[in-house]
């Protein structure tokens, strides 16, 4: 053969191969989903079905069965199949498995760290595996086979009849066995200049391929099998080359009970970017000047004006709302996050005249990667034109809530990936990672720090479906299961498991990466009392290394569902966080102004009227058609406002209407402490967020209906007072300034951009925008149609500049001393004094005083406020104050203040201490120091 031939040969050979290849490729990482590779075999007649998971893997040698009866002479074995050929019947003895291993009871008493973990069981019979003859490292290696296979706990006969079975809970063992991947700094991808590392912890998977491809939308390039890392339960592969700009997926094969073994085409985990719909990881070095915008290195953190928790002044923005209606942001931007780097529209000038006055934060609703999104193709419901009170909106947005571009975010999909739909382009992964720090740099510009608000109890799906990716890659590790091994569903979705070794560890890494790369100032955990305090501390320590600064935590502390009055764990709850120094919200306050609870309906959230909107002395037709309710109700209402103001602490001391004088833990809310906290820092104040009906709309369902429009802006400011005031975090839902609706619906996670609008031209706050979705809220709407109905409660253009105008004020006066910020309960214990209290106070009247006298950053010798519920004047007489020199605050007296009527219409009278103050009205009167 010549030289030629035997090069053309060669090339022949070589190209076959190539295509081959590429062949495999695209066989493996271009088909569906999930493959099949081998069904799960028939456990009962007729069907193969999901066998309860009732016994627990305590850890790597311990197992413990609940309430499982022990018939003399039986015995416990565990049966093994790779394929899931396992055949198991009452009665028979078990066909068609690998191994069988042999298991011994056990009566010693289990340590204490595996008792406290796993005291939500029940009793039962626990049962050590008997591993004879093999050293440590056969014997870990034997294990990490039994949990990478199906696996069926036994029963038997002394004949080896089956008497009873089940499958097991694996992540006792998994975090035993595999407890140094906690400690992996490179889990997902790491990419060099000359190197690109890929790293999947998939204990249980058999085999693990990975996918590569050119970009978001080509055929796979190529597949590769990845490396076992027994030590560690991760499969890794480096290849020699920066593959930046490419895309990947890993093809993971493993035991799925119930379905059998398969093979799932899955994104990492840890993924950074995305392609469209989130169907293929990016490779992507966060790090390379490509992803960063002009300056972003050297600009200053925005965090100068927070020096404690207490300083954090928030407003809660959706960044599709912020701009959607924007007609000032180019129609490219608009719902975007470029449409924050328009430093002149109507939008970006509300929140720098916010930041001027004194707002220290912005925190947007979920950014992480959303899973309820669509990324292309989303649509746009076209509303018709109705009455107020027409259900034609509602059953046009609905019909596209699915398919819109609109949600919330609470449906994580992967937690550590900007959301592309907020992207200019979703295809192109690179640009939600430039967009998202751009959108932080320019409100980092504006003085405004920027917190996010993270999902990390649940995950939109769970199990096989598309939208799984940690269940489908450890299939009944990362979610919280029942007894019987069903995953939980309490927060709404599929619950995860923080207290399980590598879901923390997901989550501590994914929360670090957000504060280092993107410059996330704070965080706002959803339902974070489904995690454990434990993990929430080693978070707070993790995320202030990783950012070099203090990066404040808060969370919604609710005590419910599984993990309930600390049945799995202690809590990050609001009981239960005292004196971690991270911060819940408390619905203390909030419920005695605004009235009722969150969990009210029908017509109950009629006639639950709270201290703002007319308790006991302004009923509306419902209230006033109720039982009659006694007069102590006004009372502890005024009193649960004082713990409020008094930020919730534990040890602060109070003159109660009852004349008693207790501390703050010692008095009644709802069967709980009203105080809880340690430190002022701990508590995050509030009168309205996304969740239920805006202050506005729960006002319009609870106020008499011939209210006029101007009387609820002051209701309406006298809420924001209430927070403003407290001591604690300062919280706003955006758009309170400017008296915000949705129409009076309760739940508008899915409402779609027509039920959650933002006006920045103050014209329209969205009242009577049409009967509001049927499913949340379709029990109220025979209450809801006259209210909606009604033109007199909308508010007119004036009524939202006032308001708009009255609530900066507000921060300016809490900007101005940090009298109103404490950082420490014993200073608000010396300094801070209620007057008007006890059983002779007046209850719609709320007066504090605060000394200013040494204290940094006073700015004047004292302060004293007062809170006016009422509808008309009130004199209070306060003689210990008399002989006092106080004047009114600079922010009334400035000629621009929004509100007149402290100027015009208070009065002091310095030798009798007695205060003369407007209708509805919040002020402050200072004293000037020496």
């Amino acid at each position: 053969m010549s030289l030629i031939g035997s090069g053309l040969s060669l090339a022949l050979m070589l190209q076959a191969g190539l295509a081959q290849a590429q062949a495999k490729a695209e066989a493996m990482c271009d088909g569906p989903l999930m493959q099949l590779l081998q069904p799960q075999l028939q456990t009962r007649s007729g069907l193969a079905e999901p066998i309860p998971a009732r016994a627990y893997w305590l850890d790597r040698s311990q197992l413990q069965w609940p309430g499982q009866g022990e018939p003399a002479g039986s015995r416990f074995k565990l049966y093994r199949s790779a394929v899931g050929a396992l055949q198991v019947r009452v009665g028979e003895p078990v066909q068609g498995a690998d191994e069988v291993v042999a298991l011994q009871r056990s009566e010693a008493p289990l340590a204490q760290d595996l008792a406290e973990r796993f005291k939500f069981i029940a009793a039962g019979p626990r049962l050590s595996v008997a591993v004879d003859g093999l050293d440590a490292q056969s014997t870990s290696a034997k294990l990490a086979a039994l949990l990478q296979a199906q696996v069926l706990l036994v029963q038997e006969d002394a004949a080896g009849r089956v008497l009873a079975y089940t499958a097991l809970q694996t992540p006792g063992a998994l975090d035993d066995l595999y407890a140094s991947a906690a400690d992996l700094p490179d889990l997902g991808l790491s990419v060099g200049a000359a190197q690109t590392q890929f790293k999947l912890w998939a204990p249980t998977a058999q085999a693990v391929s990975l996918c590569r491809y050119a970009n978001g939308s080509a055929k796979a390039m190529a597949v590769q099998a990845m490396r076992w890392e027994g030590g560690t339960g991760t499969w890794s592969l480096s290849l020699p080359a920066d593959l930046s700009g490419q895309y990947y997926r890993y093809a993971v094969q493993v035991w799925v009970p119930g379905l059998g073994l398969v093979r799932n085409l899955v994104t990492d985990p840890y993924s950074l970017s995305l392609s469209q719909d989130s169907a293929r990881s990016l490779v992507v070095d966060l790090q390379s000047p490509r992803l960063k915008p002009a300056g972003w290195d050297a600009q200053a953190h925005a965090s100068a004006r927070v020096k404690n928790a207490t300083d954090m002044v928030v407003y809660e923005l959706h960044v599709r709302d912020f701009s959607i209606g924007d007609r000032t942001v180019p129609r490219a931007k608009r719902g975007k996050y470029l449409a924050f780097t328009e430093g002149e529209s109507n939008g970006m000038r509300h929140l720098r005249a916010l930041a001027d006055a004194g707002l220290t934060d912005v925190h947007l609703l979920p950014v992480f990667d959303i899973a309820t999104i669509p990324e292309a193709g989303c649509k746009t419901p076209q509303v018709p034109k109705a009455a107020a009170d027409s259900p034609a909106q509602q059953a046009a947005v609905m019909a596209l809530a699915g398919q819109d571009c609109f949600n919330w975010g609470y449906d994580p999909w992967h937690y550590s990936a900007p959301e592309g739909s907020y992207a200019s382009s979703a295809m192109q992964g690179e640009r939600r990672i430039i967009e998202f720090r751009q959108m932080v740099q320019a409100l980092h510009k504006m003085g405004l720090r920027v917190g996010m608000d993270v999902v990390y109890n649940h995950t939109a799906a769970s199990g096989q479906n598309a939208r799984s990716v940690l269940d489908r890659i450890v299939p009944g590790y990362y979610q919280r299961l029942n007894a019987s091994g069903e995953v939980e569903q309490s927060t709404c979705c599929a619950n995860t498991a923080t207290e399980h070794r590598m879901m923390a560890k997901l989550m501590l890494d994914s929360v670090a990466l957000w504060a280092r790369e993107y410059r996330i100032d704070s965080f706002r955990f959803d339902l974070m009392a489904h995690q454990p305090r434990a993990v929430m501390e080693a978070l707070q320590a993790r995320v202030n290394a990783a950012a070099g600064r203090p990066v404040q935590l808060m969370g919604e502390g609710w005590n419910f569902g599984e993990v309930a009055d600390g049945a799995r764990f202690v809590q990050a709850s609001q009981l239960s966080l005292n004196g971690s120094g991270i911060a819940t919200f408390s619905d203390r306050a909030r419920d005695a102004a605004r009235g009722g609870s969150a969990g009210d309906g029908g017509v109950a959230v009629l006639q639950n009227q709270g201290w703002l909107n007319g308790l006991l002395t302004a009923p509306n037709a419902q209230a006033a058609k109720a039982p009659a309710r006694p007069t102590s109700d006004l009372l502890k209402a005024a009193d649960l406002l004082r713990v409020g103001l008094a930020g919730s602490l534990r040890d602060y001391r109070l003159q109660t209407w009852q004349d008693q004088t207790l501390r703050l833990d010692e008095i009644d809310y709802a069967g709980q402490p009203a105080g809880y906290v340690a430190q002022p820092g701990e508590v995050v104040n509030y009168v309205e967020n996304h969740d239920n009906q805006t202050l506005f709309d729960i006002h319009a369902l609870k106020l008499p209906q011939a209210t006029s429009s101007v009387e609820r802006a002051r209701v309406q400011v006298l809420g924001a007072a209430l927070t403003a005031f407290s001591q604690g975090i300062a919280y706003f839902h955006a758009g309170i300034d400017v008296l915000r609706s949705k129409s009076l619906d309760r739940n508008s996670y899915d409402s779609g951009d027509w039920f959650n609008r933002l006006d920045w031209t103050y014209r329209d706050n969205g009242f009577g925008a049409g009967l509001p979705p049927q499913a949340d809220n379709g029990a109220m709407f025979e209450w809801m149609k006259p209210l909606l109905a009604d033109p007199a409660i909308k508010p007119r253009p004036q009524d939202i500049a006032w308001t708009r105008d009255a609530f900066r004020d507000l921060l300016k006066i809490r900007a101005s001393s940090s009298l109103f910020r404490l950082p420490t309960a014993a200073a608000v214990q010396q300094r801070l004094v209620f007057h008007n209290t006890g059983s002779a106070q007046n209850p719609l009247v709320l007066a504090a005083s605060l000394d200013g006298q040494g204290w940094p950053g006073a700015g004047f010798k004292g302060l004293l406020y007062f809170i006016n519920a009422a509808e008309q004047a009130q004199t209070l007489s306060l003689p210990a104050l008399a002989g006092r020199a106080y004047g009114l605050h600079p922010v009334h007296l400035a000629p621009a203040a929004a509100d007149s009527r402290p100027a015009a219409q208070a009065r002091y009278e310095r030798a009798s201490g007695q205060f003369t103050l407007p209708a509805r009205t919040a002020l402050v009167f200072v004293e000037a120091l020496d």
